[in-house]
């Protein structure tokens, strides 16, 4: 470990991701008694205040807002840089995923045994620390940006399909921003990973008829149809992964994660919901992978009715960038990593053409993620921090 005392010295990144640890994002969606009522209004603001204080020009940028969460906003903060320089934006999600499950303390933020524990703190507020306060020992050294910097926080990536990334990309437009480079900030051990796939959301709604359980051919059982849908998605399944992928993120995946049905257990169900995720492989057309799921569940429920819609909006099709890109071979070798794809989605899926390139990258591993005790590695925060100054020098 290194042993500078600078802004950016391991100890000190180490402390600034503690601090932001420290401040509640949990995703409203996935709050529970114990977090209370979610939202990422107040690491919005910390991220904000931080930021201004090292000479950005901030916005706020309210996406969502209710009485029980308060105010959702995106966080758009710019580094003015050279004329001319190139455009450089790191977007990290503000949100994380519930705590009601961890058996550590969420929120202490603690440094122990060379990393730091706590919700968030490996996905993904590390790199908000790490960018801060590479910026800090840049300006105490007066070492001047090389590039046109924008740090990014956007709201309800865990879950609630991309809403922040959503309302970044339109702001983006509406800007005339012109976007060089993009770093999408998640826990890659500091690999570059140049592609993921994306995603398709199904709600299946089938319709039977109720009947008294004694006399089940009165009726029309809606869960029994929803079990032949659930074997028919399970087939297609096993069907598109034998086929294989034709790229390093491999092929598209189909998952069945709920259902629910049946009104008392004397009455013949009139009615099952179902919802199954497919996650798209690179070149997969999600309009052309919809429409053939709803036909293959329409005809698996026959002679009942079922109704397939889109959750989450349209669907988005896979994140894929070749991995021999210019800001990909950079990334590996200043970090000393080599380019890999990831099996998880992220912001990315709502980022297509917004820049010249995109990748994601950032500290930690991606096992620590979502577990019941999080953390990130101090030398994994030391190693981002040194590729971040390089970048940031220009």
């Amino acid at each position: 470990m290194a042993t500078s005392i600078d802004a950016a010295s391991p100890l000190n990144l180490a402390a600034r991701v503690g601090e932001l640890v420290q401040i509640p994002s949990v995703n409203p969606l996935q709050a529970g008694p114990i977090s209370g009522p979610g939202g990422e209004g107040d690491l919005a603001r910390a991220v904000a205040d931080r930021a201004e204080a090292l000479g950005a020009t901030v916005t706020l940028d309210s996406v969502l807002s209710s009485s029980e969460t308060g105010d959702r906003p995106n966080v758009y903060a710019h580094f003015q840089g050279p004329p001319g320089a190139p455009t450089l934006v790191v977007d990290a999600h503000l949100d994380t995923v519930s705590i009601e499950h961890m058996t550590d303390d969420p929120f202490d933020g603690r440094i122990a045994d060379d990393r730091v524990y706590g919700r968030g703190s490996v996905d993904t507020k590390a790199s908000f620390a790490v960018v801060l306060a590479v910026l800090e020992a840049m300006q105490a050294e007066g070492e001047p940006l090389g590039v046109d910097l924008w740090l990014v926080g956007t709201i309800a990536e865990e879950v609630g399909g991309l809403i922040g990334a959503g309302a970044f990309r339109r702001w983006v437009r509406k800007s005339g921003l012109e976007i060089d480079r993009l770093i999408v900030a998640e826990p890659t051990m500091c690999a570059p990973v140049h592609g993921h796939r994306g995603a398709i959301g199904l709600e299946i709604t089938v319709n039977g008829k109720a009947a008294h359980s004694s006399q089940p051919e009165l009726g029309a059982n809606a869960i029994s149809a929803a079990g032949r849908i659930i074997a028919a998605l399970d087939a297609e399944h096993e069907r598109i992964t034998a086929a294989g992928g034709s790229t390093p993120v491999g092929p598209g995946t189909l998952s069945v994660t709920e259902i629910g049905g049946g009104r008392a257990r004397n009455i013949i169900p009139d009615c099952c919901t179902v919802y199954a995720g497919r996650r798209t492989a690179p070149g997969e057309d999600v309009t052309e992978v919809f429409n053939d799921l709803a036909a293959l569940i329409k005809e698996a429920a026959m002679p009942l009715e079922a109704i397939t819609e889109l959750a989450y909006g349209a669907g988005s099709p896979a994140f894929y960038q070749e991995p021999d890109s210019g800001f990909i071979k950079e990334l590996c070798e200043l970090a000393g990593t080599v380019p890999e794809a990831a099996t998880y989605g992220s912001n990315a899926l709502s980022y297509g053409g917004l820049a010249k390139e995109t990748v994601l990258f950032g500290p930690g591993s991606i096992d620590q993620a979502h577990q019941a005790v999080e953390w990130v590695d101090i030398d994994q925060l030391d190693q981002a921090a040194k590729v971040y100054r390089t970048l940031l020098r220009g």
